[in-house]
């Protein structure tokens, strides 16, 4: 996964900033370097994906400036066979195209990159620094400034604690320059919308997906598949399989007495013929895991910390028992496609606002979950249903058309990939469950239960008076709230709030962002 730091001050303080930094030597455990540029520190732990010889370590130096990266670019070889007119490359590394692009674009280059990545650059000739993040976030970056007001970044909040008094996440499809953060991409925003016959649209759907599951096969490192035995990750899953000479790897978890999912996940894993693992946990592991999840992701969010567990725990035996390095994943579709709850929606521009907002703000969810399990147990995580053109295109949809008229959830993917035969009809018409939940259903009422345990009704309510933004509403929000500040003593702001449905709409005013509570739920927990 790689993680990156910046401080960007000639005052900076080499020992504090190697202490914050090697809060995430996890992240790239291959190798670390620090630069020092004379105005400022890049720091940079190497996990190594792509290019794996010694010359693909960063910072990368191109005359006076430098950069570091956490990224995948994809298609990179066509950019880099146009600078390589100019430019003589001493590596495989797909970011070392990064500089030399720099020196010819400037800024106009992070709109070029298809991509997910989080980098920072020093440019020498200016003697200042900028930043920047993928349009959706899915690589991580926070930033804080110090006493004296110089800015820092960092792949983590750890990493920033003990340097900032408030930390922020990075804002995705931004770069930062002189000071402020610019937009060079709003992924949600729509230039006009698709007029497309369904069967056109679903057309273009399975083939822009297949694209973005192939592009992210490419590694040098070994691949691993998360399976749950849902929609998504089933579909990733089976067009990697037929798009692989060997039998792909799959990872699938669940409690050892109602795990919803394990026997969906097998049920796919035979039907691709993947080679398949099984990982199954308890109670006590799940309650001894509870501290450490949330102190890796660095969120007090119930949903998010919930469908942690399960994937922490998947992929912490992955890298303990493989040596896979690279994790395909299914985050992204919900928000795209519709959750449980986005069958109450009014009417189509609700769903689209509702989309429009999910994406902005997913890097502080799902993704945030997604990179934090998997980059913590030193695996780098990819996510196809977030390649750009994909979801340029799903948002560009008429949002009538993504309703839930059908009767059947995500009715334009499972009628996308229909004819392929890639899946099981009973997979692939299969109703949501929430990916929490399918681990067991048992594993959110032990947390549930455990919170409860912890406080009286009088301390529950005492306790929660001392916050004013995000408020704790459940025994559940304010354990993991509590357990969060230890860590992360007054940055809740780094979370907008709790992800609940939308409670404006009829049947989504729940008091837990399980889609068990909702009237919908229906068949999906069977």
């Amino acid at each position: 996964m790689c993680s990156i730091m910046g401080y960007c001050s000639s005052d900076a303080d080499l020992e504090l900033f190697k202490t914050g930094f090697c809060e995430t030597i996890s992240r790239g455990p291959d190798d670390s370097r620090i630069l020092d540029t004379g105005k400022g520190l890049l720091g940079f732990h190497r996990l190594a994906i792509m290019g794996l010889h010694p010359e693909g370590m960063q910072p990368f130096s191109l005359g006076k400036n430098a950069i570091v990266c956490n990224g995948e670019i994809y298609g990179f070889e066509k950019l880099r066979k146009e600078l390589e007119q100019e430019y003589v490359f001493q590596s495989d590394s797909d970011c070392e195209i990064l500089l030399p692009l720099y020196e010819k674009y400037g800024t106009d280059m992070f709109g070029m990159l298809d991509a997910e990545y989080a980098l920072i650059l020093y440019d020498g000739e200016k003697g200042e620094f900028l930043a920047a993040r993928d349009p959706i976030g899915i690589r991580p970056l926070y930033y804080g400034y110090d006493e004296k007001g110089a800015i820092v970044f960092a792949s983590e909040p750890k990493n920033l604690v003990k340097l900032t008094r408030k930390i922020m996440p990075f804002p995705p499809g931004h770069y930062y320059q002189n000071g402020a953060f610019i937009c060079y991409c709003d992924i949600t925003k729509v230039e006009g919308v698709l007029t497309d016959d369904l069967e056109t649209v679903c057309r273009n759907i399975h083939d822009k997906l297949v694209s973005g599951i192939e592009k992210r096969l490419i590694a040098d490192a070994k691949v691993g598949f998360l399976l749950s035995g849902g929609l998504d990750s089933s579909l990733v899953c089976a067009v990697a399989a037929r798009k692989s000479v060997q039998p792909i790897r799959t990872f699938a978890i669940g409690m050892e007495k109602d795990a919803i999912d394990l026997k969906y996940a097998k049920q796919v894993a035979d039907y691709i013929h993947s080679d398949h693992t099984e990982v199954i946990i308890d109670r006590d592991i799940v309650l001894s895991s509870l501290r450490k999840v949330i102190y890796y992701l660095g969120t007090y969010d119930i949903t998010t910390i919930r469908a942690s567990m399960g994937m922490y725990l998947v992929c912490e035996a992955i890298h303990k028992n493989t040596d896979v390095r690279v994790i395909l994943t299914g985050e992204i579709s919900d928000e795209l496609f519709g959750y449980k709850y986005t069958d109450f929606a009014p009417d189509a521009e609700a769903f689209q606002k509702e989309a429009q907002k999910r994406i902005h703000e997913i890097h502080m969810y799902d993704v945030l979950r997604a990179d934090r399990c998997i980059s913590v147990n030193s695996l780098e995580a990819r996510v196809p249903f977030g390649d750009l053109d994909f979801v340029k295109y799903v948002m560009a949809i008429d949002p009538e058309m993504k309703l839930n008229k059908y009767n059947k959830g995500k009715y334009l993917l499972r009628h996308a990939f229909e004819k392929d035969g890639c899946l099981p009809e009973e997979i692939l018409w299969r109703e949501k469950a929430a990916f929490s939940d399918a681990v067991g259903h048992s594993m959110v009422d032990d947390l549930k239960e455990f919170a409860d345990s912890c406080y009286t009704d009088e301390e529950f309510a005492e306790k929660c008076r001392k916050y004013t933004f995000a408020v704790p509403f459940t025994k559940e929000s304010l354990l993991y709230r509590e357990i969060f500040e230890e860590y992360y003593p007054g940055q809740a702001e780094m979370v907008v709030d709790f992800w609940m449905p939308n409670k404006e709409w009829e049947g989504c005013n729940v008091n837990d962002p399980s889609a068990r509570v909702l009237a919908n739920y229906g068949a999906s927990g069977e």
